[in-house]
C-alpha cells in the first residue's frame, strides 16, 4: 500500500527495508553517489513514480542493491554515472602516495583496475585534481558510476547507535 502525500495529493511508494533474497526487481532507482549516501530522501523511479527513502542512518545504497517497498514490490538501485576524476600513477608508490593524501582528507575514492593499469576515482574537484597532478598522477575527467570504498570500518552491517557500520566522509558538504 502507497501512503498518501495530502499536500500534494499523490500518492508516494515508501522504500524502508534493503531486500537480499531471491527475488527479481520490477522498478529502479537511479541515483548518484552523494544520494545514495542519504537515508531520508524524495526520489522518483525510472518510470516516473514518486517514492520516499526511509532508511536506517548510516545506510550507504550501493549499485545492484534492491530496496523492498511497503507494497511489496522490489526496486533495484541503480548508480547513476555523474563526473569523476581518474587519476593513475606510473607505479604502485605513487598510486599509493596519491591515495594516502585523499585519504588523508577524508575523499571518498574507489579503487580499481582495467587492462591500462590501476587507478583511483574520486568526484571531480578542481582543487584535488590539482593536488593529484601535482604528486604525478595523470588525471582524466570520466563520467561513470561512482561506487567508492566503505573504509576499514565497515563491515557491511550496522547497529543504529553503536557507531558501526559503513561511513564515507564527503568533502565540501556533498
Amino acid at each position: 500500500m502507497a501512503e498518501s502525500d495530502s499536500a500534494l495529493g499523490k500518492t508516494m511508494l515508501l522504500l524502508e527495508a534493503l531486500y537480499e533474497g531471491p527475488g527479481a526487481a520490477t522498478e529502479k532507482l537511479e541515483l548518484d553517489f552523494s544520494y545514495r549516501t542519504k537515508s531520508r530522501l524524495r526520489a522518483q523511479l525510472v518510470s516516473g513514480e514518486e517514492v520516499g527513502l526511509f532508511l536506517p542512518r548510516g545506510t550507504i545504497l550501493r549499485g545492484g542493491q534492491k530496496l523492498l517497498g511497503r507494497d511489496g514490490r522490489l526496486v533495484e538501485v541503480v548508480a547513476a554515472p555523474e563526473d569523476l576524476l581518474e587519476a593513475r600513477c606510473a607505479n604502485a608508490l605513487a598510486l599509493a602516495r596519491a591515495a594516502y593524501h585523499l585519504g588523508n582528507r577524508h575523499v571518498a575514492v574507489e579503487v580499481g583496475a582495467d587492462g591500462a593499469g590501476e587507478w583511483l576515482r574520486i568526484q571531480a574537484d578542481h582543487v584535488l585534481e590539482g593536488m593529484l597532478a601535482g604528486l604525478g598522477a595523470t588525471v582524466a575527467a570520466l563520467r561513470a558510476p561512482f561506487e567508492p570504498e566503505a573504509g576499514a570500518y565497515a563491515h557491511g552491517h550496522q547497529h543504529p547507535g553503536d557507531g558501526s557500520g559503513a561511513r564515507i566522509h564527503m568533502m565540501g558538504g556533498r
